[in-house]
C-alpha cells in the first residue's frame, strides 16, 4: 500500500536504471515520478510535490545540479540524493549547498539511497583516512570544481584552465562525469 507521504521523484536519463530504480521503490510503497531533464522536473513540479528526489549529477550534457537547486527552491524540506559514477569533493560540495541532503556514487542500490534519505545530519563517526590523494585524482577535481563553477560550459572551463577545449574535452571522454 502506498503512503502517500512517500512521493518520489528520480531524475535520470539513463531509461534502463531509472525503470529499475523506480520498480524497487514502487516495491518499498513510494509513488514514482521519472524525469530526464530540468525541463521535466519543472513540468512535473506544476502537478506534484515530492518528498524525496534522486538526482543524477550528469543529465546528458546538462549538470543534474540545476535540478537540486530547483527542487530545493520549490520544496526547501524535499530529501534530495545525488547519484554520480565519478565522485569529487567539489561536486558533493555543491550538490550539498544547492540543498541535497545526501550525495553517493553510483552504483548505490535502493537500499543505500533509501538509508541516505534518513541522513539528516554528518556522521562525526565517519573514518578520517590519511591516504594521499595522487595527482590525476588532485587534476580531476580541479578540472570537475572549475565544471561546476561554469555551470558545466566546457568551453569556459577550458578557458580557465588555459587548456584547448578539445584537451578538455578529450579528459572529459576518458572521465566521464556520470
Amino acid at each position: 500500500m502506498e503512503d502517500p507521504a512517500n512521493r518520489l521523484l528520480i531524475v535520470e536519463d539513463d531509461e534502463t536504471f531509472a525503470r529499475t530504480l523506480s520498480r524497487s521503490f514502487e516495491r518499498r510503497g513510494y509513488r514514482v515520478h521519472v524525469a530526464g531533464s530540468l525541463e521535466q522536473v519543472q513540468q512535473m513540479l506544476g502537478s506534484e510535490r515530492p518528498d524525496y528526489a534522486v538526482v543524477d549529477l550528469k543529465l546528458g550534457t546538462a549538470s543534474g545540479l540545476e535540478c537540486v537547486r530547483a527542487l530545493h527552491a520549490f520544496h526547501p524540506d524535499i530529501r534530495i540524493v545525488v547519484l554520480t559514477g565519478y565522485a569529487s569533493i567539489a561536486t558533493a560540495v555543491e550538490s550539498i549547498k544547492l540543498g541535497a541532503s545526501h550525495y553517493l556514487p553510483k552504483p548505490a542500490n535502493t537500499d543505500e539511497i533509501e538509508a541516505a534519505f534518513g541522513k539528516a545530519d554528518g556522521d562525526t563517526a565517519a573514518p578520517i583516512t590519511n591516504q594521499p590523494t595522487s595527482i590525476k585524482t588532485l587534476e580531476w577535481e580541479h578540472i570537475h570544481q572549475t565544471l561546476a563553477d561554469t555551470g558545466f560550459n566546457v568551453s569556459e572551463t577550458a578557458r580557465r584552465l588555459g587548456m584547448h577545449r578539445r584537451t578538455l574535452a578529450r579528459k572529459l571522454e576518458k572521465r566521464p562525469l556520470r
